[in-house]
């Protein structure tokens, strides 16, 4: 297993502090009703649920820039929330955690993304979600374009976080090709991140970093991935096919591989979790982590590691959390080689 050098770890969790970083994709409301059961219903063979607290987190683009403050960078976000109740929760938690959610649109046209989860004695029960998928309205799309291109200057990188809501439009990704194109984006300058969606695999191009999972990289790649050496394979494709100077393919319980252009073979990392409970949220850590890595100028063996140790403590709880610096740096000290 690599695991790259303890100094050089603890070094790049060092400089993530503060480090501007730039979050632009679809916005999700997560709500947790916490309860127990003791009885089943009576009207159908369905548990009843005793409701004992809600809990709102940030979800989709918005778990990436709850990931990336709880590592101590500095997030600013830009996406749309509908004109409501569950909208306005949404900016609250951003002020929450000091995000610049100055590029935040209200978009009238469709109510703000929510995912309800009933969980009793630590299992989900059922997930309940409320979402319209159509498009923005033009003037919102103008409005997202602007937000993301007067955000881009003052940021170290920008992550596109698509969950296949409408966000990542043909604007969006105009902007942000332009903006590559114009030497602006790219792993010598600030990474552009992906964390791609099947709506939009042949929309992406010349993103410096694509984080597929191993299901959306097959569909991608039009190739099956069963082993290690098949996810090189597909991610040698997948990086022509968008033009990526990287691609990090996370397959599970196998870990994930980091495959850079131009480089005599990948690297391989074992999954570093002990007990999975949830992989809810996993992925945005693993792209959030990564991500601020890179930023700060680190190998991307050196994020790949982070991101890795990461992943393996939030798939050890319930829900969509956030990997607090102190706990990362603590796991980084038991597992990292020492220099």
């Amino acid at each position: 297993m690599v695991l790259g050098n303890k100094k050089d770890l603890l070094a790049t969790l060092d400089r993530i502090v503060s480090t501007p970083i730039l979050v632009v994709g679809d916005l999700i409301l997560d709500r947790y009703v916490w309860g127990k059961v003791d009885r089943i219903s009576p009207e159908a063979p369905v548990p009843v649920v005793e409701v004992q607290r809600i809990e709102d987190r940030l979800g989709g683009a918005g778990n990436v820039a709850r990931n990336l403050f709880a590592i101590g960078a500095k997030p600013s976000v830009c996406g749309t929330v509908g004109d409501d109740e569950d909208g306005q929760a949404m900016m609250k938690l951003f002020a929450e955690i000091g995000a610049d959610a100055k590029g935040v649109v209200v978009d009238p046209s469709r109510p703000t993304t929510l995912k309800t989860r009933v969980i009793a004695h630590m299992q989900q029960v059922v997930r309940i979600d409320r979402e319209k998928r159509q498009g923005e309205l033009a003037q919102v799309n103008d409005k997202i374009a602007a937000a993301l291109e007067n955000s881009i200057e003052a940021s170290k990188a920008v992550i596109l976080s698509d969950y296949g809501k409408g966000l990542v439009s043909a604007k969006v990704l105009d902007t942000l090709h332009r903006a590559r194109e114009a030497g602006k984006l790219g792993l010598s300058v600030r990474p552009l991140f992906v964390d791609p969606h099947p709506r939009n695999y042949d929309n992406y191009r010349f993103m410096s970093v694509a984080k597929p999972n191993r299901k959306e990289a097959e569909i991608a790649s039009g190739s099956s991935i069963g082993n290690v050496e098949e996810a090189f394979k597909a991610a040698e494709v997948l990086m022509k096919k968008w033009n990526s100077e990287m691609m990090v393919i996370t397959l599970g319980e196998d870990g994930m591989i980091v495959q850079q252009s131009g480089s005599q073979g990948g690297v391989h990392l074992e999954t570093m979790a002990h007990e999975v409970f949830d992989v809810s949220g996993a992925g945005d850590t693993v792209t959030a982590v990564f991500c601020a890595a890179l930023a700060t100028g680190s190998s991307p063996i050196v994020a790949g590691v982070l991101a890795n140790i990461a992943a393996g403590i939030v798939v050890s709880e319930v829900g969509t959390v956030a990997v607090d610096i102190d706990r990362l740096r603590h796991e980084v000290t038991k597992f990292g080689a020492a220099a």
